[in-house]
């Protein structure tokens, strides 16, 4: 873990104008700054930047962060790799925290394989483009597959030289550890001595997120029958194939703009398809797709169509991931090439826009298609059309979520069609898997949801108070947000605005948000402990959670226009000099809520039979309810509202 020493150093040198500016061109519009939104497509820029509160938002797509949620978006990095770019890119030291043993041991061989898997991508690189058998055996070779040499470099692909041992030779004089060598899977270990394991192959460097190689594809050149076409780093601390799609890192930001992945199997398809412009697209390694693959995607978007050859392995391979892709809450499509033909030989054969207008116009629904496969195999047999029947109806009842109930229903229609069986008992089967489902789902879970039900009986919520309740959220909100924009001002010459807050709200139960009141609490405690909590104490908290929270409780304020001093005399306030009013008002407000719903729940229980002296103390606490809510608005001067 990095330490919270690194974390605070990076904290206090981020300029999130630097960060986002370097991916948004942003222009200044009074305090903040404006720009197309790098998360969806617009032409009129509602992406705004607030340097004064270290926040972003797009008012177009609603998304907002801070510096560092905005790497985690835009270039979809975890949070520690967020820091660590960060770090890098601000020239600060990163210490980590102590571990375990065991956990400090698999961060060490993680980082010494990435400086191996670096080394290697260089050398397999250098030998590509300047030794004579890289250039006359490896780099004619893809050029004669049309590759150019831009794109050559783009990926980073390389070449291993025919001999036996050259890189584990060039690794070993590099003084690289051969245990560490032999489990990256670029040498092994023969008569007692390390050989390469790529002899004579074509080099595609895989890599993560963040573009740093964690393993290799390797592609036979010369004919030979009995060794295969691929050969792919085993798995180890960095490569587990099931959660890897080869051109991630190249297609991530062409994903978020078009709003959809395209997904082929091979590598040279990835690369082919980008050398002609077309950069959303992804490949699965020749692997069956995983649900961690496609977990993957949908961190990017949830339109998936893939393209396959059109032979029936390219059939088959398509749908074995359909199930998965469709519990994973994604829209699938298919696009099937022409037999004898992958995407990487057709986008070469008929040119990018041809491919592109192909794709367009080619493009399967998924769940039709596959049940009309499988009925051309079933023919006229009766038992398995029955079988595809029972198929189908287990498939659509994957579509489970709330959202796509109309999606689920257009499906059973139009599959009752094609099987020419009424929609009724299609319908009545896919209801029967999903029963069975949430049966399953039921006995998981049940405990979890006998404790939820017992939360909700001890916090005495129903559905009458749950719109009073959303009510109430907003002002708590309220408060949060003059705590958190306004506590370190004066409040009189005895206190702060955070000081009085913290007087009117020494009770915690006064929070009905158990979020809004850890917030309340950890500004508490910091500034009980000495320290002067800022919004930036909470953007870059190690919590996420909290940090997103925040963020949306900073939401952007309106700028006074510099025009209106031609139709306005004398001075527009701001709410930087209006805080003493907003936060009175604030507070006015959230008490009357309260006060508010405990009259509605004192009359709701009055309602109820009580004895006469169960009455009498329900009828005084709603007098004194009534005498508090009267006295408020009197002092404040409010108004009593429902």
């Amino acid at each position: 873990m990095i330490s919270s020493h690194t974390i605070q150093q990076i904290q206090s040198r981020i300029d999130i104008i630097d960060i986002v500016g370097g991916f948004v061109k942003l222009k200044k519009r009074g305090g903040n700054y404006l720009g197309l939104c790098p998360f969806h497509n617009e032409k009129t820029p509602s992406f705004t930047v607030s340097p004064a509160k270290e926040i972003y938002k797009c008012f177009g797509c609603g998304k907002s962060g801070n510096s560092i949620s905005f790497l985690m978006e835009h270039e979809k990095y975890s949070y520690t790799e967020a820091l660590r770019w960060l770090a890098n890119r601000y020239n600060v030291d990163v210490e980590e925290t102590e571990t375990s043993p065991e956990i400090k041991q698999q961060q060490q061989v993680a980082d010494s394989l990435h400086i191996i898997n670096g080394f290697a991508q260089k050398y397999f690189s250098d030998i590509l483009f300047n030794h004579e058998d890289g250039i006359d055996i490896g780099l004619s070779y893809l050029k004669e597959r049309g590759f150019r040499e831009e794109i050559i470099r783009k990926f980073q692909i390389g070449y291993c030289l025919p001999q036996r041992n050259a890189f584990a030779t060039a690794a070993l004089a590099a003084q690289y550890n051969p245990d560490l060598l032999q489990k990256t899977g670029l040498v092994v270990m023969r008569d007692e001595m390390l050989v390469d394991n790529y002899r004579g192959r074509i080099i595609f460097p895989v890599h993560n997120n963040t573009g740093k190689v964690i393993g290799f594809g390797a592609r036979i050149i010369a004919k030979n029958d009995k060794a295969p076409k691929y050969i792919n780093t085993p798995e180890n601390e960095l490569y587990l194939k099931s959660k890897i799609l080869y051109g991630s890192y190249f297609a991530r930001q062409a994903i978020d703009k078009n709003d959809e992945c395209l997904l082929v199997e091979g590598y040279t398809d990835v690369v082919s398809l980008h050398q002609a412009g077309i950069e959303n697209v992804v490949a699965s390694g020749g692997t069956s797709l995983t649900s961690d693959q496609l977990r993957l995607v949908k961190k990017y978007t949830n339109n998936l169509t893939i393209i396959y050859d059109g032979d029936g392995a390219g059939v088959k391979a398509a749908l074995r991931g359909l199930d998965m892709a469709l519990e994973e809450g994604l829209n699938v499509r298919l696009v099937l090439i022409p037999d004898k033909e992958d995407p990487d030989s057709y986008v070469n054969k008929i040119g990018a826009s041809r491919f592109r207008d192909f794709i367009k116009e080619n493009q399967k629904d998924f769940i039709l298609f596959q049940l009309e496969v499988s009925l051309k195999e079933a023919g006229d047999d009766t038992t398995r059309k029955s079988v595809v029947v029972n198929q189908i109806a287990e498939t659509i009842s994957k579509i489970n979520k709330i959202e796509d109930f109309t999606k689920q229903q257009d499906y059973i229609k139009r599959c009752a069609e094609l099987l020419r069986i009424e929609e009724s008992g299609l319908n009545a089967l896919v209801n029967k898997f999903i029963r069975e489902k949430v049966t399953k789902q039921e006995i998981k879970t049940s405990a979890e949801e006998a404790s939820y039900r017992d939360t909700q009986v001890e916090q005495g919520i129903d559905a009458e108070s749950l719109a009073l309740f959303n009510r109430d959220e907003l002002h708590e909100r309220g408060l949060i947000k003059c705590l958190i924009e306004f506590g370190l001002k004066p409040w009189d010459e005895t206190k702060t605005v955070a000081e009085y807050i913290f007087d009117e709200f020494d009770d915690p139960t006064l929070f009905d948000s158990k979020k809004l009141l850890h917030v309340f609490d950890t500004y508490k405690l910091w500034y009980q402990a000495g320290l002067e909590p800022t919004s930036r104490n909470f953007l870059y908290h190690e919590d996420q959670e909290l940090g997103a929270l925040v963020v949306g409780i900073l939401e952007f304020a309106y700028e006074v226009s510099p025009n209106w001093k031609d139709h306005f005399e004398g001075k527009i306030f701001t709410r930087e000099e209006l805080y003493k009013e907003e936060t009175l008002s604030t507070i006015s407000y959230l008490k009357l809520r309260k006060i508010k719903r405990l009259i509605e729940e004192n009359q709701r229980d009055l309602e109820r039979p009580h004895t006469a002296d169960e009455q009498m103390m329900l009828l005084k606490t709603h007098q004194h309810l009534k005498q508090m809510e009267k006295e408020l608005t009197v002092q404040w001067g409010t108004v009593i509202f429902r």
